[in-house]
């Protein structure tokens, strides 16, 4: 099982999220996933 914030577009765009995509940035940014702006 993937948990869906981890879940992006096919072209590494961050898509739709139910908590929001700016919850989204912040949990893989949390996790070290993504680099922070």
């Amino acid at each position: 099982l993937v948990p869906c914030h981890r879940a992006v577009g096919s072209d590494g765009l961050l898509t739709g999220y139910g908590g929001g995509l700016w919850r989204k940035k912040w949990l893989l940014q949390l996790e070290g996933a993504m680099e922070r702006e």
